[in-house]
C-alpha cells in the first residue's frame, strides 16, 4: 500500500507540474477539477486540486480565478486549493444583484460547505479582499490565516480619504448608460486598469488581456463588475458594523505592490485587525501575479507555513 501511495503522490505532482506553459497560458493543469456549485441563489464556478490543509484564493476586478494559476499550482503540492470565480464574473452565473460583499461572503460559505471544508486559509486580491474580509468577520472561527493583497476594504481605516484619489474614479462609474458605453469596447476599458495600475504594463501580457477581455464581454459580466463597485457604500456600512463588535483576530498578511499600495496596505488593515504582518511585492504595481508572481507566491507560502 505504501508503494501505491508513493506512486499516486508522484502522479499527482507530475500532473500539477507537468507544464509551466499551462500557468503562463492561464489554463489550469488537468489535476484541477472544475464544477459549478449552486449556493446562495447563484452558480459559482470552482476549481479544486491537491491534498492537505485548505486554502481559498479569491480574485479581484479585471481578472477571474485564472489569475491564480501559478500560485494554485504551487500550493496544490501540499494543500487543497479552491479557486472560485466571484458571482457575476468569469464562469460564475450573472445575477442581477447581491454584489455587496456580505452577500458574497455567503457565496464563499456555501462553496466551502458544499466541499465539506471546515477551516481554511484565505488569500485574496483587489475586490477579493473585500469579500474575504466580510467572510472572515462573519466566520472568524473558520479562517485560520488571511492574506489581503493591494486593495483597501470599504469602511476600514482612511476609506473616505482613499476615495478622493483621482485614480479611483471608476468606483463611481456604472449604470445602464455606462454599460452601453463600454459594450463591445471592454478591452479598451480594461486596458486602462491594466496599464495605469501596473509598474510595468508590458508584464500584463497580451494573451492575458485578450483572455480577460473575452470573459468580461460575456453577457452580464460588465454589469456585474460595475455592481461590485456600486456596492461599496453598503460594504462600508456593513464593515463598520462588523468592527463595532471587534477587529479581526486571526493572523493577517497585508501585501502591497512596491509601486502601488506598498506598506500602506498594512497600515490600513491595522484599523481592522489586531495581528497584521506587512509584506511588499518588489518591482510590482497592483497586478502582483502578472508583475512578480514568484515573489508573491513566496510571501504567501511563507506566511501560510508559519507555526501558529
Amino acid at each position: 500500500m505504501k508503494a501505491v501511495s508513493r506512486i499516486l503522490s508522484t502522479l499527482v505532482s507530475w500532473l500539477l507540474w507537468v507544464s509551466v506553459a499551462h500557468a503562463q497560458a492561464l489554463d489550469y493543469p488537468a489535476a484541477f477539477r472544475t464544477r459549478q456549485i449552486e449556493t446562495n441563489g447563484v452558480s459559482i464556478h470552482v476549481r479544486q486540486a491537491g491534498q492537505g490543509p485548505a486554502v481559498l484564493l479569491l480574485h479581484g476586478y479585471g481578472e477571474t480565478g485564472d489569475m491564480w494559476v501559478p500560485m494554485a499550482v504551487d500550493l496544490a503540492r501540499d494543500h487543497i486549493v479552491i479557486v472560485p470565480d466571484l458571482r457575476g464574473l468569469g464562469l460564475s452565473s450573472k445575477p442581477a444583484g447581491g454584489f455587496d460583499k456580505k452577500t458574497q461572503a455567503g457565496d464563499v460559505a456555501g462553496v466551502l460547505a458544499a466541499l465539506k471544508i471546515e477551516r481554511v486559509d484565505v488569500v485574496a486580491h483587489d475586490i477579493g479582499n473585500m469579500v474575504a474580509f466580510a467572510f472572515a468577520a462573519q466566520h472568524p472561527d473558520q479562517v485560520r490565516r488571511l492574506v489581503l493583497i493591494d486593495a483597501p476594504v470599504p469602511g476600514v481605516g482612511p476609506w473616505e480619504e482613499i476615495l478622493k484619489n483621482p485614480l479611483l474614479w471608476h468606483f463611481r462609474f456604472g449604470g445602464p448608460d455606462m454599460e452601453r458605453l463600454v459594450a463591445g469596447r471592454e478591452r479598451i476599458y480594461l486596458d486602462r486598469f491594466w496599464n495605469e495600475f501596473s509598474a510595468t504594463p508590458s508584464r500584463f501580457s497580451e494573451k492575458a488581456r485578450e483572455h480577460y477581455a473575452r470573459l468580461y464581454a460575456l453577457p452580464g459580466a460588465m454589469h456585474s463588475g460595475f455592481a461590485q463597485f456600486a456596492a461599496f457604500d453598503q460594504d462600508a456600512i456593513d464593515n463598520r458594523a462588523f468592527l463595532a463588535h471587534d477587529k479581526l483576530t486571526m493572523p493577517l498578511l497585508a501585501i502591497g505592490g512596491e509601486k502601488s499600495f506598498g506598506p500602506m496596505m498594512a497600515t490600513v488593515m491595522r484599523a481592522g485587525a489586531i495581528n497584521v504582518t506587512e509584506g511588499i511585492v518588489p518591482n510590482s504595481g497592483h497586478w502582483i501575479m502578472e508583475e512578480n508572481p514568484d515573489a508573491t507566491i513566496g510571501l504567501v507560502r511563507g506566511f501560510l507555513e508559519r507555526a501558529d
